[in-house]
């Protein structure tokens, strides 16, 4: 019983301190740590990091101590009289460039606008309001990203980033899903990083960009690619196959079931498919026990996020999305998982 009380309070002091540590970890990216430490090359000594990123040796030594803690980064040993740091695959994972950076979905999350909903938390679930998000900002997240053209860019980036993980997991995973495709929209695809990414691995595909006017306006231009600005709930461009990542859980099972429905229409009957990228959560029984923060168990976090920041949307799970994908009227479908929090499922008309 003392075991237990002891670890209870553990657990309890890491859920009040819990925000610390995504702080810190925006600090370091905010400052430009891993940059800089990439540009420099090897280790780096705490007063040589503190002159590129602009900042007190004193106070950053503590930032790099706690950061070091948590294994972002690590102290290397030197003959220098100073500490010395060096990257870790972690903290490359911190840096706003690269295949793997994963910074910008960070600053969104940890955005000011983003954080606001989960004090409204408990009052959506006591139905004083109908959404956390709305509540802190009032209106729903789509409209407030299409009035606020920085944080819909904040929102683009963290898209993008996450698009880029996708699209290197299903190639590295399971790349037969897109075979035979020679076009592909992509539904909901922001400013065109999941296509432009797709692209580079193949070149043959042709890819049309599907969203909302206002953001398909400010996208990047791509060759290969056509962007087109329309509305999901009213149709979709046809292609061989349609893509829709990281779409469906911002959407209750009413919406989502339209959605595929237009996805189905603008696919071939014969040959055409819907590719969907998104969680599976587990059932109870097939769930870690414990909380281990495994890929897979992020879904339950993520299943808060769309709480906190939709109004109908979930993450699903199996038997979940049997439902939605029977109900939009698909034929079959296949589930595989890939090497990141989403799985890739499969309809077919």
């Amino acid at each position: 019983m003392e075991k237990e009380e002891a670890e209870a309070e553990v657990e309890m002091w890491k859920f009040i301190f819990g925000f610390v540590e995504m702080a810190v970890v925006k600090c370091a990216i905010e400052l430009g740590v891993a940059e800089a430490m990439e540009t420099h090359g090897g280790a780096v000594s705490l007063s040589s990091l503190s002159s590129a990123v602009g900042c007190s040796p004193s106070d950053l030594n503590r930032i790099m101590r706690f950061l070091v803690s948590r294994r972002v980064f690590k102290e290397a040993e030197t003959s220098e009289a100073e500490p010395c740091y060096q990257q870790t695959v972690l903290s490359l994972r911190l840096m706003t460039r690269g295949e793997n950076g994963m910074a910008d979905l960070l600053l969104l999350k940890s955005s000011p606008v983003m954080l606001a909903p989960w004090h409204a938390l408990s009052a959506r679930l006591r139905g004083k309001v109908s959404s956390s998000f709305d509540a802190a900002h009032g209106e729903e997240i789509w409209g407030y990203a299409a009035s606020h053209p920085a944080h819909s860019k904040l929102m683009n980036d963290a898209m993008a980033c996450h698009a880029r993980l996708a699209v290197s997991a299903i190639l590295n995973g399971c790349p037969e899903v897109f075979d035979g495709v020679s076009s592909l929209v992509d539904v909901g695809g922001g400013n065109g990083a999941t296509l432009r990414t797709l692209i580079k691995s193949r070149p043959l595909i042709s890819g049309i960009n599907f969203d909302l006017p206002h953001v398909v306006s400010a996208a990047p231009k791509c060759n290969g690619v056509e962007f087109v600005g329309g509305d999901m709930f009213d149709s979709v461009p046809t292609a061989d196959a349609a893509f829709i990542n990281w779409v469906l859980h911002d959407w209750g099972d009413k919406e989502c079931i339209q959605i595929l429905e237009k996805c189905r229409e603008a696919v071939p009957r014969e040959k055409g498919k819907v590719i969907i990228v998104d969680a599976v959560i587990e059932e109870k029984e097939n769930r870690e026990e414990g909380g281990k923060s495994t890929l897979k168990d992020m879904g339950l976090m993520l299943d808060m996020s769309m709480m906190a920041y939709t109004t109908t949307g979930k993450e699903r799970t199996l038997k979940e999305w049997d439902y939605v994908i029977k109900k939009a009227g698909f034929s079959r479908y296949t589930v595989k998982p890939i090497l990141t929090i989403q799985s890739v499922i499969e309809a077919y008309p």
